[in-house]
């Protein structure tokens, strides 16, 4: 597993720059661009971050998995970690009932490489969100990284636990992680009521700063505009940077 080497703070423009991209993942070129133009929106130009992906390998995941839905976020997160961070790969935590494997997705390696990746793993489970969230905290804490990171943590269901995801994500809140749920499904789902729970928790009563952000990409989630995506996916990043600067936990 690569950490992350990213200095924190901002630097001037994207991590990777334009031609490097062009050169190693061509197929990636207008999602690195349309991220960089959310980032640019929501003021984080040149602003230096980890990116993280969490997928959930539940049972009922399988035709996201088949039908490439998997695949297109997470060339849609590498197109964003690119204009983030300098190392040119996404840490990459699949979950089910117990975690099924921390591996990552690089520029260079990303077509198919879900799929890739699926093949070796086993029996498809529930959802435990405190172990992905706690796979993920380990390899933050392992990487001897200070720059804040970004989550995109992915479920298409409640947790098979909400007391022991509630207390993560409380005690998460003191570290430089921000964590950015996106739905798959029927918005009209309860099983979803879970997740906008978790991002309304109270503040300071529950956790120092709000360091969870939610949104539903739907039932075909490839259907979402790259431009939409990302404004979701980085729309509450900015507020919790100053809340957590302000806390001392973004240095």
């Amino acid at each position: 597993m690569h950490g992350t080497n990213t200095v924190a703070g901002t630097g001037t423009g994207p991590a990777i720059s334009l031609t490097k991209v062009q050169e190693t993942a061509p197929g990636l070129v207008s999602l690195y661009k349309s991220a960089g133009v959310s980032l640019e929106k929501h003021g984080l130009n040149g602003r230096r971050a980890a990116v993280y992906l969490v997928l959930d390998y539940s049972g009922s995941m399988r035709d996201y998995y088949k039908d490439g839905s998997v695949q297109a976020l997470a060339d849609r997160v590498l197109g964003l970690s690119a204009n983030l961070d300098d190392d040119g790969r996404v840490p990459v935590v699949f979950f089910s009932t117990d975690i099924d494997a921390v591996t990552d997705i690089a520029l260079d390696n990303h077509r198919g490489r879900i799929d890739a990746i699926v093949a070796g793993l086993g029996h498809m489970g529930k959802t435990s969100y405190h172990l992905a969230m706690d796979a993920v905290i380990d390899h933050y804490l392992d990487s001897g990284s200070t720059a804040p990171a970004l989550v995109v943590f992915q479920t298409d269901g409640g947790p098979i636990s909400k007391p022991a995801a509630e207390r993560y994500l409380c005690k998460a809140a003191k570290l430089p992680l921000f964590w950015q749920f996106v739905g798959f499904g029927d918005t009209r789902s309860t099983q979803f009521d879970f997740l906008r729970k978790l991002d309304e928790l109270e503040v300071p009563a529950k956790r120092i700063v709000d360091n969870a952000g939610y949104f539903h990409a739907g039932l075909d989630p490839r259907k979402v505009p790259d431009s939409e995506l990302y404004d979701r996916l980085v729309a509450e990043f900015p507020s919790w940077l100053a809340a957590a600067e302000a806390q001392g936990i973004v240095r």
